[in-house]
């Protein structure tokens, strides 16, 4: 397992966050979604063809990861293409009946705090799955997605790798209903306003808390200790709730 920065546990107050200008937000979305059109349909990709790896997209068209999650989900919420855990992003057959049709319906009926609650019911129980059956291959993707975060050179990319450690934990407990469920979860969570904010610094700064959060989180899962896993991972939710909406 790769050495972890110790510096990334200094206890520090998080810097505060404001909400993205909508319209600056709307405009991202809108250009990674026509770029990822027109990629699509030119390369001739067909239904069930599978697209390239996110880190080849955004060096094909020019995006950084945060903007291309954007376009993604614009497109998965039109039902032009689906996701799997594990597997990738495919392209969808025209009209699809998939599971995941009701995304922007079914944002449109919850609050922003009975997103976080939802993540507060499910998360801890994948984290602690996590513990008790990861491989020391899962282990290792847990520790690459929290190192790229710490060297995140920009709020976008710390934000992908993020999701990714997240993503890692769910995928680390081998158990394909629960990760069906985490992703199910996380569109829903990627499709509701709050989630697009931006910070005061132009990078994450050394201290930021959740760095702190995400090493207890993956100590527990590497040292097999589910309750441990189930807490860390209930206390770093809190902690976000907190910083967005205070005391849930």
């Amino acid at each position: 397992m790769p050495k972890i920065d110790p510096i990334t546990c200094i206890d520090q107050p998080i810097r505060p966050i404001v909400p993205l200008d909508t319209n600056q937000n709307n405009l991202i979305s809108n250009k990674a979604h026509e770029l990822l059109k027109q990629f699509i349909s030119t390369a001739g990709y067909e239904p069930g063809d599978r697209l390239p790896a996110e880190r080849e997209l955004t060096h094909s068209l020019g995006i950084s990861r945060s903007s291309l999650r954007k376009g993604l989900d614009a497109l998965e919420r039109e039902g032009a293409i689906w996701r799997h855990v594990g597997k990738g992003t495919f392209v969808s057959a025209p009209n699809a009946d998939d599971a995941f049709a009701n995304i922007t319906r079914l944002s449109q009926q919850i609050t922003p705090v009975q997103m976080m609650r939802a993540r507060l019911a499910l998360e801890p129980a994948i984290a602690r799955e996590a513990a008790a059956n990861a491989s020391a291959a899962a282990i290792k993707r847990l520790t690459d997605a929290h190192n790229c975060a710490v060297s995140a050179t920009c709020w976008d990319d710390y934000e992908a790798s993020d999701d990714d450690f997240h993503l890692a934990i769910a995928e680390a407990t081998g158990n394909v209903l629960l990760q069906s469920l985490f992703e199910h979860l996380n569109q829903v969570r990627r499709a509701v306003a709050w989630r697009q904010v931006i910070r005061k610094t132009e990078t994450p700064p050394k201290e930021h808390t959740s760095f702190k959060e995400h090493i207890r989180i993956l100590c527990a899962i590497e040292t097999r200790d589910p309750v441990e896993a189930h807490d860390a991972m209930r206390d770093h939710l809190k902690s976000v709730a907190n910083r967005l909406f205070g005391d849930l």
